[in-house]
């Protein structure tokens, strides 16, 4: 059982992957900040912020989470500062092991192998089946944005278990898409094209090149700053303060369940983390990236979150896109189809960036031998994890093709939020256990950051429905059962004989194509 918790060696893992055919060092501070800004500011924003704001009910008028109202602003406040804790350990263990596999790759140094494999294959559910639900938003506004011009056929712009939760949820224009849609074998052919179809433009981008990559993500970070802008000071120019009362409607309940809605719209801070290998002079770079990322997205939040609370009534925005509605409700529709537009490049970014992190994730791991050989695998020209982007976003894409996006938003928020806090916990686990290693980055007060981190995180997730607790055990479960089929048996640490924490093993780096 001892075997199950080995750690591998800090000192295998800081091996310089440029001189040994990895990845490609081509990211400074203010690509970092790009990509966290690109990655968080995008489908929460946009698509999620009414929900929190207004509260969620079922089909029968119960109320399933209450909203924070006006109080919004204090969601964002409260998540900024526990996404801050969370920030501050990742950066210490990004600048000490600047490998790709962000907290897979910590954990794997300080809680051991099993508890790698588990926060590994609970940022699968951040990463992949998180970015399902941004294609299908995306995939929203991109038909809202071209509605005046150009009306495509229903039936190829909702997935079949999106379009049956819609009719089940009483949705009459749904079900008269899914009546009149092509049959195939008496089943209705329900696909979401244009959802599909941004994965996999994202994808091949992604396959040419990390540099070529972030230059795209810097212009959509720029454009979504800037739409932003025009909401924040059209909006605020328009703004009621009788909206302001009652401010919070629900008390903290509603501040803590709205929270735990919009969380969504934090996710993807973290992800710069898995660029450790890509970025030049990552111990000075890395933890400046993540927290200065993670400052402005919250400064952002707060002022966006008040301003469209102030200018409609809160329980007016719960919408698939809040902000656009809310301009179209307080009539400045000339305005409206800008939001739909910075909304379509926001979400684009948001999926440049979750889809690069993911196959650095699979890269780390097949490197380390839990997932086969192939998946660490390096492209000879372009220099990146190509097999794995390739199936990343091949799978990516087919869900995005079928799924619901709603039961997404809550598998993702959990599994991002677990791995959050084991990563709080394994800063603390590495300073007990290693207290003299260089650190060049430190958290300060560390017993209280740690444990205050993890458990905000736990709070948060406690403000998640009951369904999405099962459905993450049930992801827990599968992943458990492939670890200990395939991963625990092929480990490169559990092979390589001596004890694990020795540092007398040296860990194979990744192959390049056609050389073993």
């Amino acid at each position: 059982m001892a075997s199950l918790f080995a750690r591998k060696p800090i000192g295998e893992l800081q091996v310089d992957q440029e001189s040994t055919g990895g990845l490609k060092r081509a990211l400074g501070v203010g690509d970092l900040v790009m990509l966290s800004i690109g990655a968080v500011i995008g489908a929460g924003i946009f698509s999620t912020l009414g929900t929190a704001a207004a509260g969620e009910v079922n089909a029968a008028g119960q109320v399933v989470r209450y909203g924070a109202g006006p109080a919004l602003v204090l969601s964002f406040l409260l998540l900024g500062a526990v996404c801050g804790l969370a920030a501050l350990c990742y950066a210490e263990l990004a600048a000490m092991i600047p490998q790709a596999g962000s907290a897979y790759a910590y954990s794997y140094a300080t809680l051991g192998e099993l508890l790698a494999w588990i926060i590994g294959w609970d940022l699968i559910l951040e990463y992949a089946v998180g970015n399902v639900a941004v294609a299908i938003a995306w995939a929203g506004y991109f038909n809202s944005l071209i509605s005046p011009w150009v009306q495509l056929p229903g039936w190829i712009t909702h997935g079949y278990w999106n379009a049956k939760a819609l009719a089940a949820n009483g949705d009459a224009a749904m079900q008269q898409v899914i009546d009149t849609a092509p049959r195939l074998g008496g089943i209705p052919v329900l696909i979401n094209l244009p959802a599909f179809l941004i994965v996999m433009a994202i994808t091949w981008l992604l396959v040419i090149g990390v540099k070529e990559s972030t230059r795209v993500n810097n212009a959509m970070v720029v454009v979504k700053l800037l739409v932003l802008a025009l909401f924040i000071i059209v909006g605020a120019m328009h703004i009621d303060t009788a909206n302001y009362t009652p401010f919070a409607p629900n008390g903290f309940r509603g501040i803590h369940q709205g929270a735990a809605i919009v969380f969504f719209a934090f996710i993807g801070f973290d992800a710069i983390s898995t660029a450790a290998e890509e970025t030049k002079n990552p111990q000075r770079n890395m933890p400046l990236g993540i927290m200065i990322g993670l400052g402005v997205c919250t400064v952002i939040y707060m002022i966006v979150g008040a301003v469209a609370t102030g200018l409609i009534p809160y329980q007016q925005l719960k919408s698939s896109d809040p902000l656009a509605h809310a301009f179209e409700v307080a009539g400045l529709t000339q305005f409206s189809w800008i939001i739909a537009a910075g909304a379509v490049v926001s979400m684009a970014a948001v999926l440049l960036v979750f889809q690069y992190g993911q196959p650095r994730i699979f890269y780390a791991m097949a490197r380390d031998g839990l997932l086969p050989p192939w998946a660490a695998k390096i492209h000879p020209k372009y220099r990146t994890p190509h097999i794995t982007t390739i199936l990343t976003g091949v799978l990516v894409a087919v869900g995005a093709l079928l799924a619901d996006d709603a039961a997404t938003y809550d598998l993702t928020n959990i599994g991002t939020l677990s791995a959050f806090a084991l990563v709080c916990v394994g800063v603390l686990v590495l300073r007990i256990k290693e207290p003299n290693r260089p650190r060049p980055f430190r958290v300060p007060f560390v017993w209280g950051v740690t444990l205050l981190g993890a458990g905000a995180c736990v709070f948060v997730m406690w403000g998640l429905p009951v369904h999405a607790w099962e459905r993450f055990g049930i992801w827990l479960l599968i992943g458990l059962a492939i670890y200990f089929v395939y991963g625990y048996r092929n480990s490169v640490l559990r092979r390589g004989g001596g004890p694990p924490s020795s540092g007398a093993t040296p860990v194979p780096q990744a192959p390049l194509e056609g050389k073993q």
